[in-house]
């Protein structure tokens, strides 16, 4: 009932999900930009389409990337809504019962293991990658993320509710913590690479080996000052791409 081409336009409008956000209604004019294309297919009629768009202005807010599987899902059970084989109280029941639990999902894969995984993996391409480090960072991680926020879009539509047996399958949290892992090991050997090549450096691996330390206290602090760990992430491959160039 809904055009690929229109599908195609509302996948790539969940990626500004957040651009109307407010603490108010939060990304809810984010969501009804998005379905916005759809409206003319499912309900030609002006007054079904107006009732169409206030079902959803209620305040609509779960992690931006897994909003595609939301909005997929919405695609589904409005389009039955259309043919007359739901009712609106389905489609308000969907969205309320999984904003929550993919919010959480998202936040601990996205947020908490792939994005530190991917980003300890770029500072360790400094020393060969030198400047390029950063954009293989970001190709590595908006390779998972894209293909991801796809995924999901296509299978919220497909499946609607069944949506949550299919994430399962998955096993998200195995995942995530492999990745931590990743993290963690990427950043020992990081450390050992460090050690190793301020040893040879003599007098001037002891200056290394203290502004690493200096480094790593510094990030502890500005953590406990709520400095985004995002934040120090960059700010640290910054200073590695810097000292890499100037060395």
């Amino acid at each position: 009932m809904i055009p690929f081409a229109t599908l195609l336009r509302i996948a790539l409008r969940t990626l500004f999900i957040q651009a109307g956000f407010s603490p108010e209604a939060m990304q809810t004019l984010g969501l009804l930009y998005a379905l916005e294309p759809a409206w003319p297919h499912l309900y030609p009629d002006p007054a079904q389409r107006q009732q169409a768009v206030s079902r959803h202005l209620s305040p609509f807010n779960t992690h931006p990337y897994a909003a595609a599987a939301l909005i997929g899902g919405i695609l589904f059970y409005e389009v039955k809504l259309a043919r007359g084989e739901s009712t609106p109280e389905e489609v308000a029941r969907f969205k309320q019962t999984l904003m929550g639990p993919l919010a959480a999902l998202g936040d601990g894969f996205f947020w908490l293991s792939l994005r530190p995984a991917t980003g300890a993996l770029g500072v360790a391409l400094v020393p060969s990658l030198g400047v390029w480090a950063p954009l293989a960072f970001l190709g590595m991680y908006n390779t998972v993320h894209l293909a991801t926020r796809a995924w999901l879009f296509v299978e919220g539509y497909r499946l609607g509710g069944g949506l949550v047996m299919r994430v399962a399958q998955l096993k998200v949290p195995m995942w995530s913590n492999r990745l931590r892992s990743v993290a963690a090991a990427v950043a020992g050997g990081m450390g050992a690479w460090l050690a190793l090549s301020g040893a040879a450096l003599g007098s001037g691996g002891t200056g290394l080996g203290v502004g690493c330390l200096a480094l790593g206290a510094g990030g502890v602090l500005l953590m406990e000052r709520k400095v985004p760990p995002l934040a120090l992430l960059y700010g640290a491959a910054l200073l590695a791409t810097v000292a890499g160039a100037l060395w």
